[in-house]
């Protein structure tokens, strides 16, 4: 379990990224002032920093060196209200681990994290393989899967991962590249979709002294990092339009040309993408260079989702289970039958990802007992189209308790108030689920107001 060092001023930001970090299954500590974060860092070890950029005294670029000196070389991300591009370049020179623009999606938020924790336990341990990066699965489908990491490692050509969000992709890249003749050079992922639009160039790319305002230093892009190994371009579908030229020029020549630069760098590196998106549909709307798809498609590997190899949910639900107790000295929890066929049940339109958190959330409730289905998370209202009730359906049992209000003969009370008493917790309950328990996106989503909100769970309690 690692710990993270929340440093921002905003007491509804640490609350929020606290309870996302927590949520992974790691720890948090929040402080309001770099001078705080600097006299507990000199007390306690962390794994990873969340550094805002305007905090009283201090600011947060300033402090990032002296948290080094005391923390070491664990991954820091930066984040501010105030997104321009020197205070980025400047965050980003200093080795900030990524940068991220207020207000963001906890959802991207919750993808750095997880990237800077992988980060930073590659640089604790280089040499051990970690066992996150374990692919689990003997259905047959996922038999398909490894027959394909196999040809696709043994393999120099570009290849694309196909399959839908929280179904492993990073998982696959990670596996081609350590069975390939290149997994002794750097493996360097990238999620497009995470990446300020404005420096989407300068990080891929890099730039040279002086190329514009505040590029004090020059800097290696991401490409040029991955010379002699792969890198993983996840969210593909995500790239600017403007940049996909250059990438294709990248990918077909060897050559990187950082902003700023006269001539091209070379770069031999093996290239891995992918997305949940129809490339083919982005293509025939203009969205998506056709030329680019033909390059980087030369070899699919295509993930099923979990509803296709539901013969793996045991399997997955012990290893998942084995990975968030281990180190932990406490007894191990066990799966109850019932649990499995709980498992079996639920839809998981977020597939192994969604199924993984399950799991972590089952084993904080349970606290060391056999993990029943009562502690599973609420089952998401989203599922696969097969499986949601159509809304005819709904609104016939609706209409059936409706009628059954009047079937005593009597005139009832306040039917529409019992009615919102039955719907409305529900929602509400799931939407705050969504957004890590924070009332002002949750709010958002349903098309309320937050203190509208507020007040709804204030009578709901009573």
């Amino acid at each position: 379990m690692s710990k993270w060092l929340i440093v921002d001023d905003e007491p509804a930001i640490c609350w929020g990224l606290r309870r996302l970090v927590e949520s992974l299954g790691e720890q948090a500590v929040t402080c309001g002032s770099a001078e705080e974060a600097l006299e507990v860092a000199s007390r306690q070890k962390f794994d990873g920093v969340v550094l805002d950029v305007r905090l009283p005294g201090r600011d947060g670029l300033s402090v990032m060196a002296d948290l080094r000196k005391k923390l070491g070389d664990v991954p820091i991300v930066v984040i501010t209200a105030f997104g321009d591009l020197p205070t980025a370049v400047t965050a980003l020179e200093r080795g900030a681990f990524e940068y991220l623009v207020k207000p963001f999606d906890l959802k991207v938020a919750e993808d750095v994290i997880r990237r800077a924790h992988t980060r930073g336990a590659q640089l604790a341990e280089p040499a051990e393989v970690k066992p996150q990066g374990t692919i689990v699965g003997q259905s047959a489908p996922m038999q398909q899967v490894f027959k394909q990491i196999a040809l696709a490692a043994g393999s120099q050509a570009a290849i694309f991962i196909s399959g839908e969000s929280g179904s492993g992709k990073e998982l696959v890249a990670r596996a081609i590249h350590q069975f390939s003749a290149r997994r002794d050079a750097p493996f360097v992922p990238v999620h497009l979709a995470s990446l300020n639009e404005s420096l989407v160039e300068s990080q891929l790319f890099g730039h040279t002294r002086g190329a514009f305002t505040g590029a004090d230093h020059e800097r290696v892009g991401l490409l040029q990092q991955a010379h002699g190994g792969t890198v993983f371009l996840d969210e593909i579908a995500e790239t600017p339009p403007a940049i996909q030229a250059k990438l294709l020029r990248a990918i077909e020549y060897g050559e990187v040309l950082p902003i700023g630069a006269s001539r091209p760098i070379h770069v031999n590196l093996r290239v891995i993408s992918a997305t949940h998106r129809d490339l083919a549909a982005d293509v025939a709307q203009g969205r998506f260079r056709e030329d680019l798809l033909f390059r980087l498609n030369t070899f699919v590997v295509t993930l099923p989702p979990l509803r296709e190899r539901l013969e793996d949910i045991p399997l997955l639900a012990q290893h998942f289970l084995q990975l968030c107790t281990a180190n932990t000295g406490e007894p191990k929890p066990t799966l109850a039958e019932t649990t499995i066929v709980e498992l079996h049940r639920r839809a998981w339109p977020g597939n192994v990802r969604q199924l993984r958190n399950a799991i972590e959330h089952a084993v904080i409730v349970a606290r060391g007992g056999a993990i029943l289905p009562e502690h599973l998370p609420v089952e998401n209202m989203v599922r696969d189209a097969s499986v949601v009730p159509p809304m005819d359906a709904i609104r016939e049992q609706l209409t059936r308790w409706a009628q059954q209000q009047w079937q005593s003969g009597e005139q009832p009370e306040h039917v529409y108030e019992r009615l919102l008493e039955l719907v409305e917790p529900p929602v509400f309950n799931v939407a705050l689920q969504a957004h890590h328990g924070q009332l002002a996106p949750a709010a958002r989503s349903l098309g309320i107001h937050r203190i509208t909100l507020r007040k709804k769970l204030a009578q709901a309690k009573n």
